[in-house]
């Protein structure tokens, strides 16, 4: 065996395992970024490209195997098996790939439409005052475009117009939620923060993807161009036979 083709059987091998755990990795990570949100998300087909890298990454952990044995073995049949199972992996990335695309498009729309109708419905004890308390205290913004959105809302004519303390800077505990206070007060609206977070989650993970499904297609290759070896060594033999 060549030095050439034996470093092309160990790369192959390693790929499969190296790349099922970063699918499933980024296609967790995609997950956990938008449940932190869920609340501002009516539109739950967005988790749908990591629910289809997920699968697919723990099927690439495992048919990281196959691989293996049929590199090992020289298995022309394992070697088809394990080709076909790439193409399969291949198609479902570039699913993830283009599902990511259009729901990438879709962020902005969504947010619109949501997140005004769960700020209204902030009164500080349900699970909407919950989420909406942690979306303004992990992105450090107040209101929906800007805190002034607040004192249009319910929440703002009952509690002495004062905004929630959600909306006070880090490490300010003399913060009321008072407008006279505004130097304590985060005055950016959360919608256009919340868009850039989701958008860049969704980039990087497409980024993954495509990274991945490119590698798919030189390994689809080296597969190739390996079966067709062990094809004419088989052939040799016969006719030497």
């Amino acid at each position: 065996m060549g030095d050439f083709e034996r470093g092309i059987r160990t790369g192959r091998e390693r790929h499969p395992f190296a790349a099922g755990g970063a699918l499933v990795y980024v296609g967790s990570y995609v997950i956990k970024s938008y449940s932190n949100f869920d609340n501002f998300l009516q539109d739950k087909y967005m988790f749908i490209p990591a629910g289809i890298i997920i699968p697919t990454g723990v099927v690439m952990f495992i048919i990281g195997t196959v691989g293996c044995y049929a590199t090992l073995s020289e298995s022309k049949v394992g070697l088809s098996f394990f080709l076909l199972i790439i193409l399969a992996i291949f198609a479902a990335e570039v699913t993830a790939l283009v599902y990511g695309f259009i729901y990438q498009s879709r962020i902005k729309g969504n947010l619109e439409r949501s997140m005004s109708a769960v700020f209204m419905k902030y009164d500080g004890e349900n699970s909407d005052t919950q989420a909406v308390d942690y979306l303004q205290s992990q992105l450090q913004c107040c209101g929906v475009q800007t805190y002034l959105n607040w004192t249009t809302t319910p929440w703002f004519s009952s509690i002495k117009n004062t905004v929630p303390v959600s909306c006070c800077k880090e490490n300010h505990t003399e913060c009321t939620g008072k407008l006279d206070q505004l130097d304590l007060l985060n005055t950016l609206g959360c919608e256009g923060m919340l868009e850039h977070l989701l958008q860049d989650v969704m980039s990087y993970a497409m980024l993954v993807i495509l990274g991945f499904s490119t590698f798919k297609v030189f390994g689809s290759l080296s597969v190739c161009v390996i079966t067709c070896k062990v094809s004419s060594r088989g052939g040799y033999q016969s006719l030497n036979a």
